[in-house]
């Protein structure tokens, strides 16, 4: 049985590699009293002895080769589990794809973080799909497990491929109508992340799930650039991992007081999907998210579909010619011209 090694070296990561698809569940209570419960490979919840109000989701490699927010994660849980760091919130961690993480890329078969809020119900069936239907009955779990009227949270960790012109940046999900939160955008400064993207529709990505089906607020958060184990400054995402340790450690978290003049906000204008095997950008690989162009100047060629920028200063976010057809090739955004939504 794993459980014994586990409580020895804290390395769930190495664990959750060791068994890619699937790990026997198991739970076992820490000597402060913490419960462990391991609901499969990659998904480990904590419940603290004393009383908490505030349900926590942190998950990272939803794509594998993102390897920064795993380290970061992978720091937090062996913490956890030899005792250094004592909690006093409920918080579940996601190592989302561990045979991506295995292999150095973003997925095995297909992109998990388009496989949400139902998607994966689509044929043919493969690994991914049936990991985002069993993700998605965890975090439905964890959240139902308690009462209503909790905080719920999920900070869905990524790095993307591209370098980008504001280093750390979010997604804040499209919200149907509901404001936006200072007090969210105020634990996001504190990450380091001044730069959020206020999404205009609904999506399948993970973070937009958890948001839309439970109310958790919840953020996609890109955390720099994409690179192998062994090759990220750690220093860089220690504002980031600070703020999460005292998220799930603290009864209540304190921030400095909000102020719209420290955030640069975008909404989406756009997106590109790629529809003809013939795709391509103008722009090379070196173009940075956030990247802006001149009204006019051509974006994209989709087969023989060209697409131009329709303002100016029309930036691009996320930009990957070589996605699946018919899915979502770039982001377009322009900054947030109406704030009225905030509180």
């Amino acid at each position: 049985m794993y459980l014994t090694q586990l409580q020895t070296d804290g390395d769930f990561l190495s664990l959750s590699r060791q068994h890619e698809w699937h790990l026997a569940a198991s739970q076992f209570t820490l000597k402060n009293g913490t419960k462990v419960a391991i609901l499969d490979t990659g998904v480990i919840q904590f419940e603290p002895l004393a009383e908490t109000n505030k349900d926590i989701i942190i998950s990272s490699a939803i794509h594998g080769n993102e390897t920064a927010p795993i380290e970061i994660c992978e720091e937090l849980i062996k913490a956890i589990l030899l005792e250094e760091l004592e909690l006093t919130q409920r918080v579940m961690f996601i190592f989302g794809n561990p045979a991506s993480i295995n292999i150095g890329d973003r997925f095995v078969e297909e992109n998990l973080n388009r496989l949400f809020s139902g998607a994966h119900t689509q044929a043919p069936a493969n690994n991914e799909r049936l990991r985002a239907a069993k993700l998605e009955q965890y975090v439905a779990d964890f959240y139902n497990a308690m009462q209503e009227g909790r905080r719920r949270y999920h900070y869905d960790l990524h790095t993307a491929i591209r370098g980008s012109k504001n280093e750390k940046f979010a997604v804040y999900p499209f919200l149907h109508g509901k404001p936006w939160k200072k007090e969210q955008l105020s634990f996001l400064l504190a990450c380091g992340v001044n730069t959020v993207l206020m999404m205009k529709s609904a999506a399948t990505t993970f973070s937009y799930y958890s948001s839309h089906q439970f109310g958790a607020d919840a953020f996609t958060v890109e955390l720099g650039q994409v690179k192998p184990f062994g090759h990220n400054d750690m220093s860089r995402f220690m504002q980031c991992k600070q703020s999460l340790t005292a998220l799930i450690s603290q009864k209540e978290v304190q921030y400095p007081e909000f102020n719209l003049l420290d955030f640069e906000l975008f909404e989406v204008h756009r997106a590109i999907n790629r529809t003809e095997e013939k795709f391509s950008f103008s722009f090379g690989e070196d173009v940075e998210n956030f990247t802006g162009f001149t009204k006019g100047a051509l974006l994209a060629t989709d087969g023989k579909t060209e697409y131009f920028a329709e303002v100016e200063g029309e930036a691009v976010i996320f930009p990957n010619a070589n996605v699946a057809l018919g899915q979502r090739a770039v982001l377009t955004v322009i900054p947030l011209s109406q704030f009225e939504n905030l509180v």
